[in-house]
């Protein structure tokens, strides 16, 4: 108990915002070598090249969110119900996130293009500061949240676990809201996944004002990476019913992980090829972009015969053929009763988790550009991998814990978690 509400979360605190720090200026400030970063904190120099806060990176941030806030408050979009909490209500999105996608980028390419008022390649020089302002800032929102969650919530979904440093970090609410827009998919959508997109043109246009042209290597991980983004915006519906979505609660986990630890880690190794540029073979460009496709669309398949499946109630085909489904009931806090069904065919018949590999494949396709004298750009694989693993495992305990039978069935049906034949 001790280790689950205080040790653990405590240090994952102290050490994540020091480690995003570190990393960009592994990346940035000692050619990706984490080993010249050791040697300059031995000599004492290490502080020198830490970046540090300022007015102006959070101007930026600050703007940035409520800009973000304001189209997905204005945009046009249908209003989708979310998955029945524990306390029995249905959150509502809006879903808006393509046109979002859009006015962002053209906004921010008609300032630099158009208007001249920064150069597109101005996030990767700011990077390290907006990256400092943020972790200060997001310990200034995760403050309010706790606070919001315990005397004014949003809903009946809320609460404390009696610890308050576990309270901080997992949060206090499930789905807080301010006015109409709901906080999680304002900064898990838009702020988190819109801010990686936006770095990637950056970054990108940052190589080009330093070299005089986009390699290779760059134009494929930036192309797989906003092709992955574009397929989230596509699929934002989808998302907001995943069980990340449906089971954490808004606090420093959600809120500084995709307001920092995503733009942060996520993009690293694009960062790296600023100034890295490597040109590979078309043979090499063309095995990426079509491995990396395949995986994005297997993927996207996988999730769309699931969240078919339950739309039509097993009304529909998977690879030509009725789906084999499982009922399985739940009963929510409010005593309602209610029911959904597991799909165990297609995709979801090869594994249960079988979406996580595509994933993973896809990340590799776009840090492999960067090549092999530095491993530093491969942090976000190896991170991705242990993430999805313990999803994997917090998926499973919370699928037995609410179909509980129903699920075990279909553990049995289905043997393997992510990997046929391993795992």
């Amino acid at each position: 108990m001790f280790l689950r509400c205080f040790l653990f979360p405590l240090a994952l605190m102290v050490i994540t915002p020091p480690l995003v720090l570190l990393l960009w200026c592994a990346c940035v400030r000692f050619d990706g070598s984490p080993a010249a970063l050791a040697r300059a904190a031995v000599a004492g120099e290490l502080l020198r090249g830490i970046p540090r806060p300022s007015g102006p990176s959070a101007l930026a941030v600050a703007g940035f969110i409520a800009f973000e806030a304001l189209l997905l408050r204005a945009l046009p979009g249908r209003l989708h119900q979310g998955p029945v909490t524990p306390h029995g209500v249905r959150p509502q999105y809006r879903a808006n996130g393509m046109a979002a996608l859009l006015v962002t980028h053209g906004v921010y390419l008609a300032a630099s293009f158009g208007l001249g008022l920064f150069p597109a390649g101005v996030l990767y020089d700011s990077f390290g500061s907006l990256l400092a302002t943020s972790c200060l800032l997001c310990f200034v929102l995760c403050t309010a949240w706790y606070a919001k969650g315990l005397r004014w919530p949003s809903g009946p979904d809320h609460g404390s676990t009696g610890h308050r440093v576990l309270d901080y970090f997992w949060g206090t609410e499930l789905h807080p809201s301010i006015g109409s827009v709901d906080l999680k998919q304002l900064f898990n959508c838009r702020v988190g996944m819109m801010s990686w997109s936006l770095l990637l043109v950056s970054f990108a246009a940052a190589q080009y004002e330093r070299h005089g042209g986009v390699s290779s290597s760059m134009a494929v991980a930036v192309v797989l990476q906003l092709a992955y983004i574009v397929k989230f915006f596509h699929w934002e519906e989808g998302y907001c019913s995943t069980l990340d979505v449906m089971h954490d609660r808004f606090g420093y986990y959600l809120c500084w992980g995709v307001t920092v630890w995503l733009p942060g880690v996520y993009a690293l190794s694009t960062l790296y090829l600023v100034s890295h540029p490597r040109q590979l073979s078309w043979p090499v460009t063309a095995a990426l972009l079509v491995t990396g496709g395949a995986a994005l669309a297997v993927n996207y398949s996988a999730d769309e015969q699931r969240q078919r499946v339950r739309r039509t109630g097993g009304a529909t085909l998977i690879w030509g053929r009725p789906p084999k489904v499982l009922e399985a009931s739940f009963t929510t806090r409010d005593g309602g009763a209610h029911h959904t069904l597991l799909l165990y065919s297609g995709w979801w018949g090869v594994a249960r988790h079988f979406h996580y590999l595509p994933e993973f494949v896809l990340a590799l396709c776009w840090v492999l550009p960067a090549g092999t004298d530095r491993l530093l750009p491969y942090f976000y694989p190896f991170f991705l991998a242990v993430l999805l693993v313990d999803r994997c495992g917090r998926d499973e305990r919370r699928c037995l814990e609410k179909y509980g039978d129903a699920y075990r069935e279909y553990c049995a049906k289905v043997r393997w978690r992510i990997i046929p034949g391993l795992y």
